[in-house]
C-alpha cells in the first residue's frame, strides 16, 4: 500500500507517490535494471527517498542505503561491493562523493531545496526528469528483496547484509509470519498515523518505514530530530504510532517542563525503539512521563528481530530486552557452544525464523564465521533468567553503537594508521549523556613527532564522516598489547567507564 505523507509542513498524497513510483521504475527498467537488481540511495529523508525505497520494494529490486555524511571512499566500497547499477543521490551531496562513483554507475541527482548544490562536473540526470514517458518496469514475481544493510565487525570494511530469497513454497507463510512479527514490534491498526525522523539509510528506520507503508499509514517524516517540533507534530496530526531511540529519549527530556506539559500525546499508543540498549533510568522516565507505551526490540540487520518487551514487562523485569518473539530462538552458549543455565552469562545466538537467510556480499566466510548449529551471533554477550527474558551484558566485539547508530572501530582505525607520525592507534566506545556511546582514539605518535588532537580529528574529518570522528584523543608512549599482539582495548576502555554503571 501506499500511505499518506506529511513532510516539510505539506501533505503528499498517495496519488503522488504513485507517479513518482512508477516514473521512477520506468526510468530504472531504461537503465537495464530487472528484478533482483541492485540500486543505491545516498539521499536525506524525504518525500524522493520514500518513492526509491516504495519502487524497489514493488519491483524486488535490492536497494543499498549510503549514508549521506559518507564521503567517497566510503560511498565508493558500498556502490561496489553491493553492485549498484543507478545511485539516486541529493545534488548538494554529490560533490563530497563523486570521486568514489564508479563509471558504470548511473547518477539521478534529486533536487535539494534547503541545501546549496556543491561543485561538481559528475555526469547525472536530474530526478524530474527521469523515467518520464517511458514504459514502467513489470511487477516482481517473488518476494520483496528489500534494503541490503552495511555493517562491520573488525575487518574495517563494511558487509553488506543481502537477503536469500525464501523457496517459493514457503514465501507466503513467511511473508505471514514476518508480518506477525513487525506488527509486534512497531505496532498495527487501521488508523495508524506514524511519526518517523530517524534516518532512513537506518536499517531500523527503513524498516519502520516500510511497515506503516504496507499498513496504509498517514506517516509524518522529518528530515531529522527536532525534541521540541516532534512534541508539536505528534499533537497536531494526533501520531498514533512513533518510531524514537535513546538518544531521543534524552532531547526530550531535557526539556523545560512546561514544554513538555503543552503539548497533547494522548493520541500515542506505542514508542518503538531499536537499534540501541536504553539505560533503564532513562527507560523509566520516559514510561512515566508517556505511560507505559514505550517497547524495545532486540535485533539486528542479519537476524531480524529476535526478542520484544512492552512497558508492563519491563517494568517487573527491568533493564531486559524481551521475550523472544514469535519464530524466534534465542540460546545462550559458551564459547565450545554449550548451552548455559539461567543468569550465566555467555554469547548470545538467535534466528528469526520468520526471516529469510541472509549472506554477506562477497563474504561467505564471515556468514560461517558467525553460524553455529543453524543459530547465528554478532558477539553479544548476555543471559536469560528464568522466565527467559533476555539481558545484554556486553558486547564482545568492538562495535560501538551512538545514537543508535553503529560505528565500526576498526574502519576508523584503517584510515587514522595512515596518518603521518601515527605509529599505532586504537578506538575504543566511552560513556556519552546524549548519545549512549562515545568514541575516543588512542594514538601512539611515532618517535620524534608531536600531534595534537585537533590534528587527528581534522585528518579524519576530511576522510570519513563526522560522527565517526572521535571526541576524545589520548596519546600514549606504547599501547597496550597481550601477548599475542593484539592492542588490549578493554584496558584502555576501563578507565572512561568505571565511574558508571555498565558496559555497554
Amino acid at each position: 500500500m501506499i500511505p499518506t505523507l506529511w513532510f516539510g509542513g505539506r501533505e503528499y498524497s498517495p496519488a503522488w507517490l504513485k507517479e513518482e513510483i512508477d516514473r521512477t521504475l520506468a526510468g530504472l527498467h531504461a537503465l537495464g535494471c530487472n528484478e533482483g537488481s541492485t540500486v543505491a540511495a545516498m539521499l536525506r529523508n524525504g518525500p524522493e527517498y520514500v518513492a526509491v525505497v516504495l519502487a524497489c520494494r514493488q519491483a524486488g529490486l535490492y536497494l543499498a542505503s549510503v549514508n549521506w555524511h559518507f564521503k567517497a571512499m566510503e560511498a565508493q566500497h558500498v556502490l561496489v561491493d553491493s553492485g549498484a547499477r543507478a545511485l539516486f543521490v541529493h545534488e548538494d551531496l554529490l560533490a563530497q562523493v563523486s570521486e568514489g562513483i564508479p563509471a558504470d554507475v548511473q547518477v539521478i541527482a534529486v533536487p535539494s531545496p534547503s541545501h546549496a548544490s556543491g561543485s561538481t562536473t559528475h555526469p547525472a540526470v536530474n530526478w524530474t526528469g527521469f523515467g518520464a514517458g517511458l514504459a514502467p518496469m513489470p511487477a516482481r514475481s517473488g518476494m520483496t528483496h528489500g534494503a541490503i544493510a552495511y555493517t562491520s565487525g573488525t575487518t574495517g570494511k563494511p558487509k553488506g547484509v543481502r537477503r536469500i530469497a525464501a523457496p517459493e513454497d514457503r514465501r507466503a507463510g513467511m511473508e505471514r509470519d514476518l508480518q506477525q512479527v513487525t506488527d509486534i514490534v512497531y505496532g498495527t491498526g487501521t488508523d495508524v498515523v506514524a511519526y518517523l525522523s530517524a534516518p532512513i539509510y537506518h536499517s531500523a528506520a527503513m524498516t519502520y518505514l516500510a511497515h506503516a507503508c504496507k499498513l496504509g499509514a498517514t506517516l509524518v517524516l522529518e528530515p531529522r530530530f527536532d525534541a521540541e517540533h516532534a512534541l508539536a507534530l505528534i499533537a497536531r496530526h494526533r501520531v498514533t504510532h512513533a518510531y524514537l531511540v535513546p538518544t531521543m529519549y534524552q532531547r526530550l527530556l531535557a526539556l523545560a517542563p512546561a514544554e513538555r506539559a503543552r503539548h497533547d500525546l494522548s493520541s500515542l499508543r506505542q514508542v518503538a525503539s531499536t537499534g540501541s540498549p536504553c539505560p533503564p533510568a532513562l527507560k523509566q522516565s520516559m514510561i512515566d512521563w508517556f505511560g507505559p507505551l514505550i517497547t524495545e526490540a532486540y535485533g539486528s540487520s542479519e537476524a531480524g528481530y529476535t526478542t520484544f518487551i512492552d512497558s508492563h514487562a519491563w517494568l517487573t523485569h527491568r533493564g531486559s530486552a524481551g521475550r523472544p518473539l514469535p519464530h524466534a530462538r534465542v540460546c545462550i552458549l559458551d564459547e565450545q557452544g554449550q548451552a548455559l543455565p539461567a543468569r550465566e552469562t555467555g554469547l548470545i545466538y538467535v534466528r528469526q525464523h520468520a526471516a529469510p537467510d541472509f549472506t554477506y556480499i562477497n563474504r561467505p566466510e564471515a556468514r560461517t564465521a558467525i553460524e553455529r548449529d543453524g543459530l547465528i551471533t554478532l558477539g553479544d554477550m548476555g543471559y536469560l533468567d528464568e522466565e527467559g527474558f533476555l539481558y545484554i551484558c556486553d558486547r564482545k566485539s568492538d562495535m560501538v553503537i551512538s545514537g543508535g547508530v553503529n560505528i565500526y572501530p576498526a574502519e576508523i582505525e584503517s584510515v587514522l594508521q595512515t596518518m603521518p607520525g601515527v605509529a599505532d592507534c586504537a578506538v575504543f566506545g566511552i560513556p556519552d549523556a546524549e548519545f549512549g556511546e562515545g568514541l575516543a582514539a588512542a594514538v601512539q605518535p611515532r618517535p620524534g613527532h608531536h600531534i595534537e588532537a585537533g590534528q587527528v580529528q581534522s585528518f579524519l574529518r576530511e576522510r570519513i564522516a563526522n560522527y565517526k570522528v572521535p571526541r576524545v584523543v589520548e596519546f600514549h608512549a606504547a599501547l597496550p598489547r597481550e601477548d599475542t599482539g593484539k592492542i588490549f582495548k578493554r584496558l584502555l576502555r576501563e578507565p572512561h567507564w568505571q565511574a558508571t554503571a555498565r558496559a555497554i
